[in-house]
């Protein structure tokens, strides 16, 4: 019964770096040019012509 304080802050510990971990991979791929490789800009210059 005494170390139950222990178990409870290592499962913690373990979600916390698991989540730590998808997330930085998540950041990742987002900074990669994969995620941005399908996106068109609009030319600002042309949009604002046609107001």
């Amino acid at each position: 019964m005494d170390y139950i304080i222990y178990i409870v802050l290592a499962v913690l510990g373990v979600i916390f770096f698991v989540a730590q971990g998808f997330t930085k991979r998540r950041s990742r791929d987002r900074k990669s040019r994969k995620f941005m490789e399908d996106y068109k800009r609009e030319d600002r210059n042309k949009s604002k012509d046609q107001t």
